[in-house]
């Protein structure tokens, strides 16, 4: 159980991430809640008295989301003040608290949810290696889709390192930084792409478009500008996105008929963290068992973009039956897809650990 010196410690934590990640106004903001914050809110109470795990419960991200979606509203203009890069103060920011207590203190109940679709760089990196093997159309399942936004995979366009798929009049260009060798050079085709999540956000919404946002840093306009145009596409065209667990959709998807000369793929971006240990063995079993019934015409894949916590790295890997290999290391990326690194084969194929981790 934390306590208050522990609490105010993860406001420093994240602030640091913040600094590494070139988002000086939301680091300015990190700390000065960490040394300003006093319990004349029920905010700042239920933040100094916060039972949990503050890191790995992000703490100070659900706090930050909840601040910057009220100046996104423009109802404070000394908090705008700030986040436009004025001087911030610890006391005026607790006095913030104060002054908005009752809306910003829902932001605590749950995780950040956000949904970077510049991930999907990882992941198409990852579906090129499966559709220069099979060269078919395929079928996507995500779980922890959150929004869906990485649902419009198949109508993004790509520029990965040279190596372009996607429909040129899509809007949304997705073009990381490329580094090492380019990933082979493919046309994929997305047959139907389906995803899910334990509580996904309807962008249609406009209180919860908005809410995702919030979680966005201010700092990131690159990547707010990506967020609006992807869910603008949603709204024209909404993305196939259930509500339920990951395993049990896992295994009704994986127990449905597979069309023939199409390529069935699972997968995922930084989630499997917050799955627990009995629902990534159910899906792993249940991938186990998909891919013995694989065949050329109806092949299965596994591809997932995932942080390392041990080696503090972003992996892509790859896992395709019926050829059975273990998973591939196929290239290591940002966690927000500002880079992608493509590797050399012979790819590492050690058994990827997948295990549930702290968030970082």
């Amino acid at each position: 159980m934390a306590d208050e010196a522990t609490n105010r410690a993860a406001f420093e934590i994240q602030a640091g991430y913040c600094d590494a990640m070139a988002a000086p106004v939301t680091a300015r903001i990190a700390r000065a809640l960490g040394s300003g914050t006093t319990c004349a809110s029920a905010t700042g109470r239920r933040v100094l008295e916060w039972p949990g795990e503050p890191v790995a419960d992000a703490l100070v991200l659900r706090l930050i989301g909840g601040l910057h979606a009220l100046h996104r509203s423009g109802q404070d203009p000394a908090l705008s003040a700030m986040f436009a890069g004025g001087p911030v103060e610890p006391a005026a920011l607790d006095a913030v608290l104060v002054r908005h207590d009752a809306a910003l203190l829902p932001w605590l109940d749950g995780p950040p949810q956000t949904n970077e679709a510049a991930r999907s760089a990882g992941l198409m990196t990852g579906l090129l290696h499966v559709v220069a093997a099979d060269r078919l159309p395929v079928e996507v399942l995500e779980i922890g889709s959150s929004a869906g936004l990485n649902l419009l995979i198949g109508r993004m366009r790509f520029d990965l390192g040279g190596v372009e798929t996607g429909p040129r009049d899509s809007p949304l260009l997705i073009r990381p930084e490329w580094r090492g060798p380019p990933p082979p050079s493919a046309q994929v085709r997305v047959a139907s792409a389906r995803g899910v999540d334990v509580a996904p956000v309807d962008v249609r919404d406009p209180a919860q478009a908005e809410r995702l946002a919030g979680y966005v840093w201010i700092d990131a306009t690159e990547r707010q500008a990506r967020l609006d145009t992807a869910i603008a596409m949603v709204r024209a065209d909404p993305v196939a996105l259930d509500r339920g667990d990951a395993a049990d959709w896992v295994e009704a998807r994986l127990a449905e008929p597979q069309p023939a000369g199409v390529a069935r793929v699972l997968m995922h971006s930084v989630v499997w963290q917050y799955l627990p240990p009995v629902t990534q063995e159910r899906i792993r079993k249940a991938m186990d068992a998909a891919g013995a019934r694989a065949s050329a015409d109806r092949p299965l894949a596994w591809v997932m973009m995932e942080p390392n916590r041990d080696l503090h790295r972003h992996e892509v890997r790859v896992r395709r039956w019926p050829v059975g290999e273990a998973m591939e290391l196929v290239a290591l990326t940002h966690a927000h897809g500002a880079w992608v690194e493509g590797l050399a084969p012979p790819y590492e194929t050690r058994d990827y650990v997948m295990r549930a981790a702290p968030a970082g």
